[in-house]
């Protein structure tokens, strides 16, 4: 079995370390941590976010590593600037500024585009999970055969209860959020004719400014020859992003077979699909789950429990088995990144405090597996 190539992008806000409020100064902090890290730290659409993103490995240990090491240099850069690097899919306090979008041409125009979806919204944070080397094609098909797959996925990783100081009753609030952007959600089922055909025709039509603005749960990367799954919340718990990066790879390497023996993917209906999300989004791993193929509810922890037996050939190809039952276990007993905030918060009466508990620490080392 072929193995793919994992490599993890993750987005970061900026706080201001008294008021742990998000503030515009993700320039100076690009530009100090930089120096370090090149182009593997990044702007993103608010200036109050920063972006840093993995060389591709081929080992999860090395995944860590370079994770920590990024997560290291960033934090350092933004204490300079008396600023929190935080691990959250949404602010969790409210912005006392107006976050300004980040002066680059391409975030202009976008802005300029889509002001009126900006009134209202905030910065949201992600992580992406890339998996290659796939040319277009091929990593069309993959997303193709994983579309059932992706709701699972999603409910590990919600780390967005708090929006602006309120509990919004969901374990991923960014999902809800970023879904009011064109294109977001589940990809279609087209070959690289029709995609083309279809991504250039909404840029055409002025909905898209290019084809790095569409926003399916698994794309295509049009900068790195990757498939792209962008279901997940940002996490502070590393284990939490190592466990998803090595579900995606090794379910990614069985699904690869099926391509290539030229097997149909199975048939997701789009509403049953959007469902599957949808309790992904609300409940995580501690409430209901759909099949999104059968249209089923089921427990989202036995969603999960078949999610680790479909991946196991890959990820024990890998060699990532028992690490990711490790993981699970872990995330099982420990709960999501959501229902950790709530437990702070049930504990302390501080979202000041849950803020803190999501900055991103250089303690961030590997546990034993």
């Amino acid at each position: 079995m072929d193995v793919p190539t994992v490599g993890v992008e993750e987005e970061y806000l900026l706080v201001d370390r008294g008021s742990r409020s998000p503030v515009n100064r993700a320039p100076r902090v690009i530009a100090a941590a930089a120096r370090e890290l090149g182009e593997l730290v990044q702007s993103e659409f608010y200036q109050a976010q920063v972006e840093v993103c993995t060389r591709p490995a081929t080992e999860t240990a090395d995944l860590r590593g370079q994770l920590s090491l990024l997560r290291e240099t960033a934090a350092r850069a933004a204490r300079a600037e008396d600023c929190l690097l935080v691990a959250s899919g949404v602010p969790v306090i409210a912005p006392r500024e107006a976050l300004r979008v980040t002066d680059d041409e391409r975030y202009r125009r976008m802005a300029r585009r889509s002001e009126h979806l900006l009134d209202g919204f905030t910065a949201v944070c992600g992580c992406h999970i890339h998996v290659g080397t796939l040319d277009r094609a091929r990593a069309l098909a993959l997303a193709a055969h994983m579309r059932p797959w992706l709701p699972v996925l999603q409910c590990l990783t919600g780390n967005s209860p708090f929006m602006a100081g309120r509990d919004t009753g969901h374990d991923s609030w960014r999902s809800v959020a970023f879904a009011c952007w064109p294109t977001v959600g589940p990809p279609p089922v087209v070959d690289e004719r029709h995609y083309l055909a279809h991504v250039d025709g909404l840029i055409a039509a002025g909905v898209l400014l290019d084809r790095r603005m569409l926003y399916w749960y698994a794309r295509p990367s049009e900068h790195v020859p990757t498939l792209e799954i962008r279901v997940s919340d940002v996490n502070a718990d590393l284990d939490t992003v190592i466990l998803t990066a090595a579900l995606v790879r090794g379910l990614a390497a069985v699904l690869l077979q099926d391509v290539d023996a030229g097997a149909p993917p199975p048939s997701a209906p789009p509403h049953r699909l959007w469902a599957a999300h949808a309790l992904a989004a609300r409940y995580g791993i501690d409430g209901p789950g759909a099949d999104a193929c059968s249209g089923r509810e089921l427990p989202a922890q036995l969603l999960v429990e078949r999610l680790l037996d479909r991946a196991a050939p890959g990820l024990a190809a890998a060699g990532d088995l028992g690490t990711a039952r490790t993981l699970w276990e872990r995330l099982r007993r420990r709960g999501t990144g959501a229902s950790r905030q709530r437990a702070v918060l049930a504990r302390t009466g501080s979202l000041a405090a849950v803020v803190d508990g999501l900055a991103v620490s250089p303690a961030d080392v590997p546990l034993p597996c």
